[in-house]
C-alpha cells in the first residue's frame, strides 16, 4: 500500500525536481546598454571600419569624449540574480565599456574594451579640508551647542 502511494508521489516529487532545476539553470539578468557589446567589437577592424560601419553594428554611442568628438564610448552592465546564499541580491555578471577612437576621416583609429576587472581602484584622502568662508561665528556656535546640550538630555 506505501509503494502505491509512493510511486504515485514519485512522478510529481520528479516533475517538480526538474521545475526546480530548470529555474536555477535559467538565470534571470538586468541589461542596461548594448547586448553582447564584446561580440560585436569582435566585427570592427581598426584601420578598415568606419563611423557608418559602428554606426550599423553597434548603434548610436552612449556618449562622445568631452575633449574629442571622434572618441564615442559605449556600455553594456549585466546583472543577475545571487545564489542562495546571498539572498537573491543582483550580482554584477558583465560590465564592459567599449572606447572607439576616429580619425579626422572617420576610420576607426583604436578600440579599447575594458571589462569589470580593468576598473582603477580610487583612493581617497582621509584629510578634512577647512573651509574659512563657511566658518560659525561666535554666536552661531554658541547657540548650536546649547541646542545640542538641550537635545541631548530628552
Amino acid at each position: 500500500m506505501i509503494f502505491i502511494h509512493f510511486i504515485k508521489y514519485k512522478f510529481l516529487i520528479s516533475i517538480l525536481f526538474i521545475i526546480l532545476i530548470s529555474c536555477k539553470l535559467q538565470e534571470p539578468s538586468k541589461n542596461h546598454g548594448i547586448i553582447f557589446l564584446k561580440n560585436r567589437s569582435d566585427n570592427l577592424i581598426v584601420n578598415s571600419s568606419n563611423k557608418n560601419d559602428v554606426l550599423k553594428i553597434i548603434g548610436q554611442p552612449h556618449s562622445t569624449s568631452i575633449n574629442n568628438d571622434n572618441e564615442w564610448i559605449y556600455i553594456e552592465r549585466v546583472f543577475t540574480k545571487g545564489d542562495y546564499h546571498r539572498l537573491g541580491q543582483n550580482v554584477l555578471k558583465s560590465n564592459n565599456v567599449l572606447v572607439l577612437e576616429f580619425d579626422k576621416y572617420g576610420i576607426l583609429k583604436e578600440k579599447k574594451l575594458l571589462n569589470k576587472y580593468d576598473k582603477n581602484k580610487i583612493s581617497f584622502s582621509k584629510k578634512n579640508t577647512e573651509n574659512e568662508l563657511s566658518q560659525k561665528s561666535f554666536v552661531e556656535r554658541f547657540l548650536s551647542s546649547v541646542r545640542e546640550k538641550m537635545y541631548r538630555n530628552r
